[in-house]
């Protein structure tokens, strides 16, 4: 069953070919980073704007790829939230167009869902298990059951991990994006030279949750507050101290959750999970398995939009002409331990 899938809920225009949610045939991926670097961020109007010009042309590189016409398609998964709602509109105003031309089935894909996926598309992974989603627009920690079956136990409640990154790199001048760009600085750093704070959140139903805002008001505004004596206030050091904070909060969480659940298969997912000191403090955990998507599998992608939707269209779901785009994640249960 060959699944067309197309993402284009931020900044990456995307479309992918794949085979019986498995096999990639073709994943085209055109970033837009270039075009928002001297902003140093995402401008929606112009995200919008550029996947209208690159949509057709990405999706017609995607099935050359694969070697495939859209008459070899079974059919089209194409994400409709979360993300902007801009760009969204044009990845969703395609897919239902090219459904409509072609007569093909499509539905519409949550992307988070798809993130903590994409590690599937590589190896096979029993279900249930932790998944750990971290990225500039969303941090949760959850117990996946099934495809399309995902109960949080634990969010942000302000800042997503990836947006800390990018607002303490735009402060301090250290380019964009952020976060891949802190990683390497850190790796020059030390984190010790500044003792940053982890936010200590009601216990009870928040014990999983993370807050990043303080974090990145401590790094931003309150420097000196936190420095050690004898360490030099260099970017370096600043990077590896928030980055170990940053990815520490997390962990600490995560590493809760498989204690009380007793889940020790931990899947990640998004953009931050590229990270060198995420990956390091994970698999250097003994009692869990971890699991990392390759890198062009972490940031968004069409390839995880296929593979999961090969199993929706594959169970007989449909999506109408009339489904629409939302900029919120929906459709996820929430019970706190």
């Amino acid at each position: 069953m060959l699944i067309l899938g197309i993402e284009s809920s931020c900044d990456e225009c995307s479309a992918a070919v794949v085979d019986d949610g498995k096999t990639i045939l073709s994943n085209e991926i055109a970033t837009q980073i270039d075009i928002h670097k001297p902003y140093e961020g995402v401008v929606p109007e112009i995200a919008s704007r550029t996947h209208t010009e690159w949509i057709s042309g990405v999706v017609r590189k995607a099935l050359e790829d694969s070697d495939k016409t859209i008459a070899d398609i079974d059919g089209i998964a194409v994400t409709n939230r979360p993300g902007l709602i801009g760009s969204l509109m044009v990845g969703l105003s395609f897919a239902k167009g090219l459904s409509l031309a072609s007569g093909k089935p499509f539905i519409g894909i949550d992307h988070i869902m798809a993130h903590l996926y994409a590690a599937q598309l590589e190896r096979d992974i029993e279900y249930p298990f932790l998944g750990l989603l971290v990225s500039g627009g969303h941090t949760i920690i959850s117990i996946v059951r099934d495809f399309d079956d995902i109960e949080v136990l634990g969010t942000t409640i302000d800042d997503a991990c990836g947006e800390a990154y990018d607002k303490v790199a735009k402060h301090y001048g250290f380019g964009y994006p952020g976060g891949q760009l802190i990683d390497r600085l850190a790796a020059k750093g030390d984190p010790r030279a500044f003792n940053f704070p982890d936010p200590s959140l009601h216990k009870g139903e928040h014990r999983y949750d993370v807050s990043y805002s303080g974090l990145k008001t401590a790094v931003i505004n309150q420097l000196d507050q936190f420095h050690v004596e004898g360490y030099e206030k260099s970017p370096e050091n600043i990077a590896a101290s928030f980055q170990k904070a940053a990815i520490n909060m997390l962990t600490k969480r995560l590493f809760k959750a498989v204690a009380d659940t007793g889940i020790n298969r931990v899947v990640a997912g998004g953009g931050v999970a590229a990270n060198s000191y995420l990956r390091e403090s994970l698999e250097n955990k003994k009692n869990i398995d971890i699991y990392f998507p390759s890198m062009e599998l972490c940031t968004d992608n069409a390839a995880m939009i296929a593979g999961i939707g090969y199993h929706y269209l594959k169970r007989g779901d449909r999506s109408s002409l009339d489904v629409t785009a939302g900029s919120r994640v929906a459709g996820f249960r929430k019970k706190y331990p």
